[in-house]
Order: structure tokens, then sequence, then C-alpha cells
């Protein structure tokens, strides 16, 4: 628990030296100056919205455990191992979020093996969800059509390799033979995603799509509707769709590229976007991008601690108590101890 603690700090530490740097290169005094005119009402609607997002993805976090004959745990129990995932938000692609794989694990002896791959459905739904807020957010704006048409080739391509065997099998048989260092990664990892493909179509065939994908839209959503929010509360008159493609587009970003929590890739993209294609004035696009990555990033960490902190308290030394992972879950552990920043 406490190198736990200790490695969310350090990534937290890196976030408020990126934002020092980004106010300091924006000038100090101009965005203490927005701040001070702010609507701080607003950032409350922002991180309501944020939680809003969370239950959403609660509902298909429980979802996924029925489709897998996952039973007896308790709706409120449930839903704060999903929380406590969020404590490790803050690791390239959220993979860490495996971690509510270990403490369901720790708690009902439910096998990490078993909900492992529903974290991989979560990310496979969201990039759908994300994918297609940018798609109809683009409409919004001259040229969108071109990001529209871009976003729904890829949903469906996403889809099809997904779903397809065929498909996917003929593209993870190609990385072996790419050339030289890439091809040896790609011999190492090929057959781990042949598996987890396999174990993954069991619960992302297209007709099990359908209501996730809606949910992560509408999770989605939500985040950038709590942009356009904060925008509101600097007087800014932004349009709603243009804002949840700004968020969306950073979001994915920041997902893309390996660093923790997308930290410094997905702050950029929303900076610039709000100030080339929003019209916002620079120094307020920062404090809002400072503002609506706590409501966001670290807002879901904190409430990922505290639902840990809940669990502890009725669970005790169950939870993250050194109880050994059982045999076959090594990938999992593991993909939690590298991994985690």
């Amino acid at each position: 628990m406490n190198t736990l603690v200790r490695r969310v700090v350090v990534v937290m530490l890196l976030g408020v030296a990126l934002y020092g740097g980004l106010v300091l290169y924006r000038d100090a005094n101009l965005i203490a100056a927005r701040l001070a005119t702010y609507a701080w009402s607003t950032f409350g609607i922002a991180c309501a919205l944020a939680f809003g997002n969370y239950l959403l993805r609660y509902f298909k976090w429980e979802y996924y455990l029925a489709r897998l004959d996952i039973r007896g745990v308790p709706k409120f129990e449930s839903l704060l191992v999903f929380l406590s995932g969020f404590v490790l938000t803050v690791t390239p692609g959220k993979v860490g979020e495996v971690f509510k794989s270990l403490i369901l694990f720790q708690l009902r002896k439910v096998p990490i093996e078993r909900t492992a791959p529903i974290v991989i459905a979560e990310r496979v739904t969201d990039l759908i969800g994300v994918i297609a807020i940018i798609a109809i957010g683009s409409a919004s704006f001259p040229g969108g059509a071109i990001w529209a048409g871009i976003g729904a080739v890829t949903v469906v391509a996403l889809l099809v390799f997904v779903s397809v065997p065929a498909v996917s099998g003929a593209v993870v048989r190609l990385l072996p033979k790419l050339p030289g260092p890439l091809g040896r990664v790609g011999g190492k990892v090929a057959p781990k995603i042949e598996e987890a493909l396999s174990g993954l179509r069991t619960i992302v065939s297209p007709a099990q799509l359908v209501w996730p994908t809606l949910l992560s839209i509408g999770a989605w959503s939500l985040e950038g509707v709590g942009l356009w929010v904060i925008l509101r509360g600097f007087g800014e008159q932004a349009s709603m769709p243009l804002t949840m493609f700004f968020y969306s587009t950073a979001t994915l970003a920041g997902a893309l590229v390996p660093v923790p929590g997308g930290l410094g890739v997905t702050e950029k993209l929303l900076e610039e976007q709000m100030s080339r294609l929003g019209g916002v004035e620079a120094a307020t696009s920062t404090a809002a991008m400072i503002l609506v990555r706590f409501a966001t990033l670290w807002f879901a960490v904190a409430v990922g601690f505290a639902a840990l902190g809940l669990l502890r308290a009725k669970h005790g030394a169950a939870v993250l108590g050194g109880q050994p992972v059982p045999e076959g879950s090594g990938d999992q552990r593991n993909l939690l101890t590298e991994r985690t920043p």
C-alpha cells in the first residue's frame, strides 16, 4: 500500500511541476486574474459530471460481471471495487485499472484471470465511444466531415478486428515478420495478443458491444460537458459539441501515448485546441485545462483512494493485505507491479 501511495505521489508531483511550468509560461499573473473572476461553482459541477462518468462505467463493469457469470458480489461493494481501480488511473493507457481484479480476488476469491479481460473490454468500448464522440463533435466546425469520416472508419475497423478472428489473426501473424527488433518483440507478444483476443471475444461480440459502447459514449460525453461548464465559468461561449471534441481527442491522444495518465500530451492538446480552434484566450485556455484535469484525472484518483479506504475500513487486511495471487495470475500481477508509475 505504501509503495502504491508513493508511486501515485510521484506522478502527482510530476503533474504539479507540469502545471506550474505551463502557468509560468503563460504568465502567472494573467492566469491568477482569470481565476479571480472564475465562477467556482462550475468546477463543482464538472466534478459531479465526472462522477456521473464513473457511475455509467460502473454499469459496464456490472454488465461484464454478469456476462461472465460472476455472482454474489454485493452491489455497493462492487461499486467500491470498481472505483478503487481509479487509484491507478495515472498509468499508461490506464492499464493499472486491472488493480480492481486483484481487489475482487482478495475480497471474493474471484480468480484474476476471469475478470482481467473485463478491463480490456472496457478499454475497447471506451475507445470506440471516444472515437464516436470525436466523429460527432467534428461536425461542429468547418472541415470536420473529414474527422467524422476517419472516426467512423476507425470504429468499424476496430469492431471488425476484435470480432472477426480471420482479420485479427492475419494481423497478429504479421507481427513476428516485422523487420529487426520489431519482429523479435512481435514474436513474443503475438501469442499473448491472440490469447487475449480469444478471451475478449466472449464478452465483446457485436451483439454484446452495443450496450457497453452506448454507456461509454454517455460517460465520456459527460466529461466533455464538464469542460464546457468550466469554460462557461470563465465567461467563454464555446459550443458543447466542440468542447466534447476537444476533450475526447485530447483524452484519446493521452491514452495512446505511453506516459502516466497522458501527462503533458492531454494537457498540451487541450490547451492548443481551445486556443486555436475554440478562440479561447491563451491564459484562459491554460486555466481551464488545469481545472478540467483536476476535475477529471486527479478527482478520479481521489475517488479511487476514498473507495479503497472504505473497503479497507470494512474488510481490514483482506484488502491489499499481502494475500498471494493464485497461480496463473502472474501476468496480471506483473502488470500492476511493473507498469505502475
